[in-house]
């Protein structure tokens, strides 16, 4: 067993994780991955394509920069539900996917072992996850009111961080990595104030494409109103 001590994040590294938590992981986020090609081709326009892109290259970019937290740790952005409120489950998991692929191949941020734990943990949970408490709370607050939006987005994204980084816990210690204990005290003392960043930056992103572009937003009623009347012009 590796000691307690050791740093635990969500980018999980080589060596952490057991064979069959490996296996397990690494067949769910293949499915995943399939499932998100598969309803991509069908359900979205090719003019979502370049946003999936931008999106990708965004939350890329911000995942480089760590912003301080107390005890001299740092965090940085997850991206799951940002993607997820852009772009819907489907192709923001597609998104995450590739940018944690990038991430683990090129800088090494994760290891090749753990990368299917990875994309599970922070695709399926932090994307889907995300979106749907996103959208249930957007129903219940005042699905076409900033104050619904804001509120939603910014629990939505503080609790995909605070669950991921639980289950990320669980997988050490059914690994038999780290005690669950100590994974899950570990874990959730820092991603508990991790998450305030992640909702931060996601609802400051959010918030801007609201008052600037809100077509960009998957599933607000402008956004379909776009894709209505470039399908009448098509026609």
């Amino acid at each position: 067993m590796l000691s307690p001590h050791i740093h635990l994040a969500l980018h999980i590294p080589d060596g952490y994780l057991s064979l069959p938590v490996s296996l397990i992981t690494g067949a769910i986020a293949i499915i995943l991955i399939a499932l998100s090609l598969t309803q991509v081709q069908s359900e979205y326009q090719e003019r979502t394509v370049p946003l999936m892109g931008v999106s990708a290259a965004f939350i890329f970019a911000a995942q480089m920069i760590n912003f301080p937290i107390v005890g001299g740790t740092s965090g940085h952005l997850m991206g799951g539900t940002l993607a997820a409120i852009l772009l819907g489950p489907w192709a923001g998991s597609l998104v995450m996917a590739v940018v944690f692929i990038v991430q683990t191949v090129v800088f090494q941020d994760g290891g090749l072992t753990a990368l299917g734990a990875n994309i599970t943990i922070m695709g399926l949970v932090g994307t889907f996850g995300g979106y749907y408490l996103y959208r249930l709370l957007r129903n219940l607050l005042g699905r076409h009111t900033w104050l619904g939006m804001s509120v939603s987005t910014a629990i939505a994204s503080w609790l995909s961080v605070v669950v991921a980084a639980a289950i990320c816990a669980i997988l050490l210690a059914i690994s038999d990595t780290v005690p669950l204990a100590v994974a899950m005290t570990a874990m959730l003392t820092w991603h508990l104030m991790i998450g305030i960043g992640e909702a931060m930056i996601t609802l400051a992103v959010v918030s801007f494409l609201w008052r600037t572009r809100p077509d960009l937003i998957y599933g607000s009623p402008t956004s379909l109103e776009s894709l209505e009347n470039l399908e009448s012009k098509e026609d």
